[in-house]
């Protein structure tokens, strides 16, 4: 049955932007309500969400004193004696043929929105009344079960990234290597890895490769934030790094063609994402390694922004540039460079460096408060083992997650199970009427 001949359709009154807080709910495309201090509806309803991008299609059930957002349809009954309707049983309908319905119904491009015409002509299944009433108790007693799994899910979700984050903070402490240094007592310590590093630098300030970098506080006592393991020793990221640069400050002329040019939502913890990379043309690209060329196994830290303090491994072979809003690090090979990432985003380093931001407009960490981090390096073979380690608990993560992720997909399938088998019996119904 058509949308139109089932439903009075009307458009919400008010903006989002002009809600006064009181004591009627004010229904938006949200998931979640607001307040207002004034109604213009009193009645049971469904709010169906028409101009909203992210929450196009997102129906709400309400019944009692209301307004709601001119981004909304406010549905109720057309004809309650031809065509009596529970509002509540299609409530799971319009939520359940949501996809579909954007898609039929939807116009725009840049701004996509929900045609009233195409609207009242798209056809929902319609139910008898005594169906309805009957399934509408199945549908709740499902959606309760289904809620209580997603909150145990969501539960266990959160329980993997607490445990990775402890995962990291572990490693970078040594506590995930005592056994490893324990098999493994002889070998080069932390101390003469930094010898080498300082040697390699000061063959590339003769080389003129790079700029003779300012003189470093001594780190402190304070500093020290736990003990170190035997044959590691603190210092300075940028005495780890053996180049560090910041991003040129100009905005990229970007094109559909050409050089990749990372930018702060390219940057993940797992490395990048290729997809979503733009590009930029061979004089920008040019223009913009000036100062020092990104390589695979470069580091790349968002310093500014609402992503700041996640970094991530350059892990592609293309020639890359970069955008803005971040910086770049190079170590002294693979394995420092790992380790390095995995310092950066353990929970107490981010926390650290974040908490030096500065700025409102425009919030960012200056260049200086993440070079003069300080970090606990252990022996070169050791960063190796701890990497490898970290790599293994967090694949047994992965498959948690996933475990987790089907776990939800059977939970949103037992509503579309209660739905199928409603839409079937009401099928055979009409086809023995």
């Amino acid at each position: 049955m058509p949308i139109g001949k089932l439903f009075n359709i009307e458009k919400g009154q008010l903006q989002s932007t002009k809600c006064t807080p009181g004591k009627f709910d004010f229904i938006t495309a949200a998931k979640n309500w607001k307040t207002h201090d004034q109604y213009n509806h009193e009645c049971e309803a469904l709010i169906f969400a028409a101009a909203a991008s992210g929450s196009l299609g997102r129906t709400h059930y309400v019944n009692g004193k209301f307004i709601s957002s001119d981004l909304c349809f406010i549905l109720t009954p057309k004809d309650k004696k031809k065509y009596p309707i529970n509002l509540a049983f299609y409530h799971f309908v319009f939520n359940s043929f949501r996809s579909t319905i954007v898609t039929a119904t939807k116009s725009g491009t840049s701004k996509e929105s929900i045609n009233q015409t195409n609207f009242k002509k798209y056809k929902l299944p319609y139910f008898d009344i005594k169906q309805q009433n009957f399934w509408i108790e199945k549908l709740k007693n499902t959606f309760t079960k289904k809620e209580l799994l997603y909150s145990q899910l969501s539960h266990q979700q959160d329980l993997i990234q607490k445990l990775r984050q402890q995962i990291l903070q572990e490693a970078i402490e040594g506590k995930l290597t005592a056994d490893w240094r324990n098999k493994n007592p002889k070998v080069e310590p932390a101390s003469e890895v930094l010898a080498r590093i300082q040697a390699e630098k000061v063959q590339l300030i003769k080389d003129k490769k790079i700029k003779k970098q300012k003189s470093l506080p001594p780190i402190t006592e304070k500093e020290k934030s736990f003990v170190l393991p035997e044959g590691w020793e603190w210092c300075r990221l940028s005495e780890f790094a053996t180049h560090y640069v910041d991003c040129p400050h100009d905005t990229p002329k970007y094109q559909s063609k050409g050089f990749l040019c990372l930018r702060a939502p390219d940057v993940t913890e797992n490395g990048l994402l290729i997809d979503t990379v733009r590009c930029v043309s061979n004089d920008e690209y040019e223009k913009r390694i000036r100062r020092l060329k990104p390589f695979k196994n470069d580091l790349v830290y968002i310093r500014e922004g609402g992503r700041l303090g996640i970094a991530g491994l350059i892990d592609t072979d293309k020639p890359v540039c970069l955008g803005q809003r971040v910086m770049m690090l190079r170590f002294l090979d693979e394995g420092s460079a790992k380790y390095s990432l995995r310092f950066l985003n353990a929970p107490n380093t981010y926390n650290d460096i974040v908490g030096k931001t500065i700025g409102s407009a425009s919030p960012h960490v200056n260049v200086r408060d993440i070079i003069t981090h300080v970090l606990p390096v252990p022996p070169l073979t050791e960063q190796k083992a701890i990497v490898a380690k970290i790599e293994k608990l967090f694949s047994i993560c992965n498959q948690l997650e996933t475990q987790i992720t089907r776990n939800q997909i059977h939970a949103e399938q037992l509503m579309k199970a209660v739905l199928k088998e409603a839409f079937s019996k009401n099928r055979d119904k009409s086809m023995g009427a």
